[in-house]
């Protein structure tokens, strides 16, 4: 049961504040960091699949595989922030009951898929360039 008096039942999401004890307020805090963290990063790579897309608007000769890094990015980005707080509800509520925190599911996926992304823009900066 939870421990933190009345203000328990009026916490958002109450499937997270309503069980277990309060924990460590710079462990929560420090997870609250972490979210934000992936926060930015959805939108720096939103903010690289608009960019990349504008350049594609304004050249000569549009090309098919810069819309597709584009939306690549824009995809990453939307997955990003739509995991951000599920990853940050899951670490709490891991917090919350004195459990191992879950590993992060996203980051190889992200990690791998930018890898391939930046492949493909290094292969299309060449070709372009050549």
């Amino acid at each position: 049961m939870a421990t933190d008096g009345d203000h328990g039942s009026e916490r958002w999401p109450r499937r997270v504040y309503g069980e277990g004890d309060e924990p460590d307020p710079r462990f929560t805090l420090a997870n609250e960091r972490t979210f934000l963290a992936w926060i930015r990063t959805a939108l720096a790579l939103m903010a690289g699949g608009v960019g990349i897309e504008a350049l594609n608007a304004v050249t000569d000769q549009p090309s098919a595989v810069r819309t597709v890094l584009a939306v690549s990015l824009l995809l990453a980005g939307v997955l990003c922030s739509a995991t951000a707080f599920t990853r940050w509800m899951t670490a709490e509520r891991a917090l919350r009951r004195s459990r191992p925190l879950p590993a992060p599911k996203l980051a190889p996926v992200l990690g791998y898929g930018l890898a391939v992304v930046g492949v493909i823009a290094c292969v299309l900066l060449f070709v372009t360039w050549v």
